[in-house]
């Protein structure tokens, strides 16, 4: 392996098959990183973005599946990353679940699969990776949302789990501290949800955003390069990239 592709930094990417995660994936690998990429469902959209990734750079990715419901796949996930490149220099938590849960149907279910995989997957893909990390004075990066302070009233536990990401983002800066930094990317109305999106409700989001535009998925991968790879004296915080929608 030539030296300059053996140095390249590698990074975890959760729930990079589409979407926002895919634009990631894409951003950091056009940066020269090496990517181990996690799915859930989405094998078929993975393995064209493996191909699509190989084509430019052979031997640059990895993917891997695992159900972040299962505790027991953040190690593995982990393990799978440095078993194959040797090293671990960033953590991005992008993997989310996302669905409506109305106050008067709501269940203990949906509380507890939300924040498995959008609060507890995270921490517990941070605790696995840590070690790695710390030997690479490496980052985590971990997706929350717009919502974890502004909660809708049909997406109350879903809003809840995003608001824990944001707590274990600023106590992760600090237990990390000083070798790892710890810093998360917030959301606002960019890739729409695929299933009941209503055009009055996405132009009433517009409406009160100050840019009066969605964004678009190379917004928030921007945002998590420059965490990743530039922001070398950035930590505990948290990066709205929501177009500027006020209190």
């Amino acid at each position: 392996m030539p030296a300059s592709v053996a140095s390249a930094p590698v990074v975890l990417v959760t729930g990079a098959a589409r979407r926002i995660g895919a634009a990631i994936a894409r951003e950091l690998h056009a940066a020269g990183c090496r990517l181990a990429l996690h799915y859930h469902h989405s094998a078929v959209e993975m393995q064209a973005l493996c191909m699509e990734l190989e084509a430019q750079r052979a031997g640059s990715t990895l993917s891997v599946s695992a159900d972040l419901a299962d505790a027991a796949a953040a190690p593995v996930l982990v393990e799978a990353a440095v078993a194959q490149f040797g090293r671990l220099d960033a953590l991005v938590n992008n993997a989310s679940m996302f669905h409506a849960t109305p106050l008067d149907t709501a269940t203990a279910k949906d509380w507890d699969a939300l924040f498995a995989c959008n609060a507890r997957a995270p921490f517990l893909l941070a605790q696995a990776a840590a070690a790695h990390l710390a030997e690479r004075r490496g980052s985590i990066v971990n997706l929350t949302d717009y919502y974890a302070n502004h909660p809708p009233l049909d997406f109350i536990p879903y809003a809840a789990s995003k608001a824990a990401l944001e707590a274990v983002t600023h106590g992760l800066a600090r237990a990390l501290a000083p070798n790892v930094r710890v810093n998360a990317v917030a959301p606002g109305a960019v890739a729409w949800p695929e299933r009941g999106a209503d055009a009055d409700h996405q132009q009433a989001i517009l409406d009160a955003t100050l840019l009066a535009r969605a964004g678009e998925p190379s917004d928030i991968a921007n945002a998590v390069r420059w965490l990743v790879l530039e922001a070398g004296y950035v930590n505990d915080q948290v990066i709205h990239v929501d177009g500027g929608r006020p209190l």
